[in-house]
């Protein structure tokens, strides 16, 4: 099947790219848009060429799907693409709707012209997976918009709507109407006047003291980009298109491009952009199993954690009634949310519009008859089986048929909770980390019994939260909290044997956690300062004691079932424990590290391996 559709409108030959979703430029619509390319060279007939893509999409850059394949770097590669277009001694015109970023905008920066619709995204996002453009984005892109609006756009990845880049070169006309009858329109118009093509890569920079330039620009990015190498790689890139011929800064640039691909940084990030993807894919279960709208939510208990919940669901529109026993607590509950919206109202964070039409969609009630019609009802309630056991008797009770009924509790009490209702199918489990409106991810644990239409509402159900769901079994604290309890065990240990917490605070966190362990818990759990003074105790041992206690953990959790795969559990670290992201997580580290490395270390510490990575470092294999 072609990846293209080539079609002959009068002297135009439109060439439709055709890769969904998003045009992934893959090893078969690169070989289909060259040979459209060459069809149109040989044909009398065609005076000029059109690439278009969908209406959702030109091409959002490299198929993912091929990452790490043969076929991501088989001929035609972008570049030569790009070149036989360039070559093309017939006008050749992008056609730009939708997604265009990545390896799509160089494509089309490669086209002699470029014409748009409003509300295009533009964008070379490369750096947030620790790269840069490697097909001449930041050769091409400098020489169209100039220097310092292209160095932002690379450094920081982020999208334009196409119309904030008007009045630029990169774009020749805008389109109103159909973007493909435009499109012919201008063809026509090109053929009528006959312009000179127009090459990006003959285009001249002039920068004034682009020294001075570049220097405050490394300057600048050097103080923000951390652990980070591909921002300031981003600046010398751009640099050599300044001071370089073009086709010595497209070799500067492919040097560069290949050092950020090797290196550690880049691997986390592409590790984790695969990572929380595959967050949703849950084995045995089909992608096309039905789910159930969710139209209303209940949450029982408005202390912290219930009112963080709702806060998700208000965020996104959903309405919510809040339930309490008390008019008390429930009042406590709904004037602390309404004081979060209002901290984010005077930090600029939030508009008033927004807040009041999340406020409108709260009710408050201490009646559960109120819930009857709630189509997802999620208990936070103190962690006392018997109060959930009771709540649970009673949302059977009132809740229709066909409502999903969510605990948040981190105890595996739900197959007890579920045996409390005639419906344990719709039982399931939600937890939320605290605080529940911020974090951004999402354990969801299915029960014996939990039916998969039901689990397949709530992994895309997260997807609305903005959350990333992660699939967990049954077990005491689940995924996150299981293993938080060995990293604070570990530095509870370090503790005894004389490192203070401040020490294992601040040396996790130079190692790049977000919050050391001590800064994580409640004054009531920090580790004593010992009787005795113990032993000096480095930073390195810190930080291999308490990271190598959450590969351990980890270890045991994938051998046990509890988590489907060693890129689910890194997810909930990067994104629910501040693990470093450069670091792609705890087993990607401790892949990248060496298992054998790991293994030994865990043993100098006199604690027992988790026999899943005896396994694996004997057999020479990775988590990952």
């Amino acid at each position: 099947m072609s990846s293209t559709a080539y079609q002959l409108h009068g002297a135009v030959a439109v060439i439709t790219l055709d890769n969904p979703p998003v045009n992934g430029l893959g090893y078969d619509l690169r070989r289909h848009i060259v040979a459209g390319v060459s069809d149109a060279q040989s044909d009398d007939r065609v005076q000029a060429v059109i690439l278009i893509g969908s209406d959702r999409a030109f091409s959002g850059g490299a198929d993912i799907r091929e990452f790490g394949s043969p076929k991501s770097t088989a001929e035609p590669r972008l570049d030569t693409v790009i070149r036989a277009i360039e070559a093309s001694v017939k006008p050749v015109i992008a056609a730009i709707g939708g997604v265009c970023m990545g390896g799509g905008l160089e494509l089309a920066l490669g086209c002699h012209f470029r014409v748009a619709v409003g509300g295009a995204q533009i964008a070379l996002p490369e750096v947030k997976l620790g790269l840069l453009p490697g097909a001449g984005g930041t050769q091409r892109l400098p020489r169209l918009i100039g220097v310092e609006a292209a160095l932002e756009m690379i450094v920081s990845g982020t999208p334009s709507p196409s119309e904030k880049l008007k009045g630029t070169a990169l774009f020749d006309a805008f389109i109103e109407g159909g973007l493909l009858e435009g499109a012919l329109a201008y063809a026509a118009r090109v053929i009528a006047e006959k312009p000179a093509l127009k090459r990006v890569r003959d285009i001249n920079i002039a920068l004034p003291d682009q020294q001075a330039f570049f220097r405050q620009a490394r300057d600048r990015i050097a103080a923000t980009a951390q652990n980070f190498p591909a921002p300031l790689k981003c600046v010398e890139a751009v640099a050599a298109a300044v001071e370089q011929a073009f086709e010595e800064g497209l070799k500067t640039e492919r040097k560069l491009f290949l050092e950020l691909m090797a290196g550690p940084e880049s691997r986390a990030l592409r590790h984790a952009f695969f990572a929380e993807r595959a967050c949703a894919k849950i084995a045995g279960l089909p992608e096309e199993t039905a789910t159930r709208k969710i139209g209303r939510v209940a949450v029982i208990g408005a202390g912290a954690m219930g009112g963080g919940i709702a806060m998700n669901f208000l965020d996104a529109g959903i309405p919510v009634t809040l339930l309490e026993m008390r008019q008390e607590a429930l009042d406590h509950g709904v004037n602390s949310i309404r004081k979060n919206y209002q901290n984010a109202l005077s930090k600029g964070k939030l508009a008033q519009e927004k807040m009041d039409a999340c406020m409108a969609l709260l009710a408050a009630t201490l009646d559960y008859q109120a819930l009857k019609d709630a189509d997802l009802a999620i208990e936070a309630v103190a962690e006392d089986i018997a109060v959930k056991e009771s709540v649970f008797r009673k949302l059977d009770e009132v809740i229709k048929p066909g409502a999903i009924l969510a605990t948040s509790t981190s105890a595996p009490d739900l197959d007890r909770l579920a045996g409390c209702t005639k419906r344990p199918q719709d039982v399931i489990g939600m937890r939320f980390l605290a605080p529940a409106n911020a974090t951004k991810v999402l354990e969801v644990v299915r029960g014996a019994a939990t039916a998969g239409e039901v689990l397949a509402t709530v992994m895309q159900l997260a997807k609305k939260l903005r959350k990333t769901a992660v699939l967990s079994g049954l077990c005491k604290g689940f995924i996150g909290q299981r293993m938080f309890d060995q990293y604070l065990r570990a530095a509870n240990t370090l503790v005894e044997d004389g490192a203070s917490p401040q020490q294992v605070n601040l040396a996790l966190e130079n190692w790049g956690m977000a919050k050391g362990p001590f800064h994580l818990v409640d004054h009531g759990q920090r580790a004593r300062e010992a009787e005795t003074p113990g032993r000096a105790i480095s930073d390195a041992e810190i930080v291999e004691r308490c990271i190598y206690a959450l590969v351990n953990e980890a270890a045991r959790l994938l051998d046990e079932g509890i988590a489907q795969r060693a890129s689910d559990i890194d997810m909930v670290f990067l994104i629910g424990y501040g693990f470093p992201r450069h670091r792609g997580g705890p087993l990607l580290y401790a892949d990248e590290t060496g298992l054998a490395k790991v293994l030994q270390a865990i043993a100098g510490f006199a604690v027992e391996p988790a026999p899943l990575l005896v396994r694996l470092a004997a057999e020479g294999r990775t988590f990952n």
